[in-house]
């Protein structure tokens, strides 16, 4: 029987590491003011974010758009945001300490997002947590992504440890379906990008906390 400490502590980036939604929300803006458009609220498009480019684009533009539009469209954004990948962006409040604490112990973190290498690594570079990351596992890193176990098997596999050594928040269904389909311990980060419409209690997490530091309890309880 393998070990059940937590050894890693896997986590997802966009709204669960860092805030990166005004960043987005200010590429999206852009965007619509070359087009004569009025901007959009960073509180109402927030926890939109994380259903990505496409999702942005038919929100603030509309599903009745010309196919040529809605390309053009995209494409604009992703070079906008390329260009302020971390602008305005920061890690969440208690992160900082959460990552700092995890690693004065015996243990490793990572990170696994469906945010394509090209923006996760010089965005993990800008805020410079690349070299300090166990893994950095992207949308484009393996050939599956999240929901799908295999970037969760990837990441425990570069971080020297087995699936149930590790625990994974995230702040979407299918952060929480991966986790567990690789069997890992899953936590919804409360504070992250969850809309109204989402029901995170029907995910089947093992638990959800408020606060980065309220990890520490969950890692205190596996502690042998």
């Amino acid at each position: 029987m393998s070990d059940q400490t937590i050894r890693t502590v896997l986590l997802d980036l966009d709204g669960t590491l860092a805030d990166t939604a005004p960043d987005m929300v200010g590429a999206l803006n852009q965007v619509l003011a070359e087009e004569n458009q009025q901007p959009v609220l960073l509180t109402k498009y927030r926890n939109h974010v994380s259903h990505g480019t496409a999702h942005l684009i038919t929100l603030a533009f509309g599903e009745h758009q010309l196919e040529k539009d809605y390309k053009r469209r995209i494409k604009r954004f992703l070079e906008i945001y390329q260009s302020r990948l971390c602008k305005e962006t920061t890690l969440f409040p208690g992160m900082s300490e959460l990552l700092e604490t995890i690693e004065n112990t015996d243990k490793n973190w990572g990170v696994v997002t469906n945010k394509p290498g090209w923006l996760t690594d010089p965005l993990m570079e800008l805020m410079g947590l690349h070299e300090r990351s166990a893994c950095t596992i992207s949308g484009d890193t393996v050939k599956e992504r999240k929901p799908h176990p295999l970037p969760m098997l990837t990441a425990a596999n570069l971080a020297s440890s087995q699936p149930e050594q590790c625990i994974y928040l995230g702040d979407a269904e299918r952060d929480i379906q991966a986790g567990n389909a690789a069997g890992m311990q899953t936590l919804i980060a409360n504070w992250g990008y969850i809309d109204a419409d989402q029901m995170p209690n029907t995910w089947g997490a093992h638990g959800s906390i408020d606060t980065p530091m309220e990890t520490l309890r969950w890692l205190e309880k596996t502690a042998a």
